[in-house]
């Protein structure tokens, strides 16, 4: 039903709606300025590689907000906590080694 009201709104939309020919609308719209220069230019790979290395550790900081309220709730000096702990230092640990690996390979240098 959800899928014949899309198509029918697209048909519907196709026949009523205003046909508009012309060169201008292949153009991508840049904020009601137009176009100038080529869309199609290179960058350097290290801004690639510095916002995968961004991604991988924010990706990091977002498990360890979760996983301090979940070991907060959890009751102190039980075996259960020890292991949640043992986990994140892990976790953790995995993470340092990552940074600086990635720092020895020189991700973070831009000269």
């Amino acid at each position: 039903m959800a899928l014949g009201f899309v198509v029918a709104n697209l048909v519907l939309s196709h026949l009523i709606g205003p046909k508009a020919e012309g060169s201008t609308k292949a153009i991508a719209y840049e904020s009601g300025m137009n176009p100038f220069g080529s869309t199609r230019k290179r960058f350097n790979v290290r801004f690639y590689i510095m916002a995968m290395t961004f991604l991988v550790f924010d990706v990091e900081i977002i498990f360890l907000y979760p996983w301090a309220v979940t070991y907060a709730q959890l009751e102190p000096g039980s075996q259960e906590a020890a292991l949640f702990l043992g986990r994140i230092i892990f976790f953790m640990a995995t993470s340092i080694v990552a940074y600086i690996y990635a720092w020895k390979k020189g991700v973070f240098r831009w000269d």
